[in-house]
């Protein structure tokens, strides 16, 4: 259904024809931490996100896994087996 509080217009998971069914009864705007998110909408009402109704719980554990603003390197180490490692050594 289309949500009639706060993102006017905007299909949402939680409308219903008794009004908006998430905790609080209508989304939760951004947070700081969001930053320049390109997930975030501005409406008449505020900023907020397009994919979660209360952005603030998902940066409760860390970053948000859908922030597109964070860069998260990832380190790739070869795992090395010691056995192997062992016979070239004594190649040598």
């Amino acid at each position: 259904m289309l949500c009639e509080t706060v993102k006017k217009g905007v299909e949402c998971a939680f409308m219903s024809k008794k009004g908006c069914g998430f905790f609080g009864n209508s989304c939760q705007p951004v947070v700081d931490k969001c930053g320049e998110c390109n997930k975030i909408f501005e409406f008449e009402t505020g900023r907020y996100c397009k994919v979660y109704p209360d952005p603030k719980s998902k940066w409760l554990t860390g970053n948000c896994p859908t922030a597109s603003h964070v860069k998260i390197e990832i380190k790739e180490t070869q795992k090395t087996n010691p056995l192997k490692a062992s016979k070239r050594a004594n190649k040598k």
